[in-house]
């Protein structure tokens, strides 16, 4: 069955696809999208389940997500589009690499997926309890959130400095989280299913750069040590004082980050931009 993929495009210029996390929906992307849409046309997806994308058939997987989303590049011409991924999505643009001949460049923020025994446990508990959280206070969370307190009370776990977020992507974010009924189901899986596979050196013919904020509470830095052993041929980006999520925290350094990693430059080019 191929999936009706909900999806915006913006922009002009090479196409770049936006893959979102857990609970998210192309509206994840907004503090980074104008940045972006100045040299590439952006196709920012809702994952199924999330936004106006309708759930898969079955367990939703990785393997089953990565699948229905390699269906639709292939439906619309768009095998070998250089892809973005944030959190989960960061774990689904790796899978496609991995894979080969689906994708071009790729950048994984903070991917999950990377865990060891106890700190899947504690994601599984953690965000399970926020969601509750949230579900909970679901009517008040626009009034909640329009003030840096509120914000800075419901989301240290995502941001480095939630008050500093606008309101607008707090409240699309979170309501997100709380109305979306294939939540449960979809962390289940990610927490329970196969485990992230890798990628021997040499075997990926794009540039992979994995990216990670320093001060991230969701998936931990020190699992980027975990993330490169497997896949070696990956670069390693730190963002500085960011959380979960670079392209909240820092949007402008991470439009610049992907921007410089997915240019129509050699490998070895690409890298020694990242580097400088």
């Amino acid at each position: 069955m191929t999936v009706d993929f909900h999806a915006q495009r913006r922009g002009r210029g090479r196409p770049l696809l936006l893959v979102h996390g857990l609970g998210g929906t192309w509206r994840s992307w907004r503090p980074a999208m104008d940045r972006l849409m100045l040299e590439r046309e952006l196709i920012a997806v809702d994952l199924p389940g999330f936004g106006a994308t309708p759930a898969l058939p079955g367990k939703p997987s990785i393997a089953a997500i990565a699948d229905a989303l390699t269906d639709y590049l292939r439906a619309n011409g768009l095998i070998g589009v250089d892809a973005v991924g944030s959190s989960m999505g960061g774990r689904l643009v790796l899978e496609l690499a991995r894979r080969g001949g689906v994708v071009g460049a790729v950048v994984a923020l903070a991917p999950g997926g990377f865990w060891n025994p106890w700190e899947r446990r504690l994601f599984h508990r953690s965000i399970g309890l926020s969601v509750r959280l949230l579900r909970f206070l679901e009517q008040q969370l626009p009034q909640i959130l329009e003030t840096p307190a509120g914000r800075s009370l419901l989301m240290p776990q995502l941001s480095a400095h939630p008050w500093k977020l606008s309101p607008r992507t707090a409240i699309e974010e979170l309501q997100g989280y709380a109305r979306s009924p294939f939540f449960d189901a979809t962390l289940r899986e990610l927490v329970r299913g196969e485990r992230q596979q890798g990628a021997a050196r040499g075997t990926i013919a794009h540039p992979v750069v994995i990216a990670w904020g320093r001060r991230d509470r969701v998936c931990f830095p020190r699992q980027a040590r975990r993330a490169l052993q497997l896949f070696p041929d990956a670069e390693l980006h730190w963002f500085e004082r960011c959380g979960h999520f670079p392209q909240w925290d820092v949007p402008r350094q991470t439009a610049r980050l992907i921007l410089n990693a997915t240019r129509s430059t050699p490998v070895s080019s690409a890298r020694e931009s990242l580097r400088g």
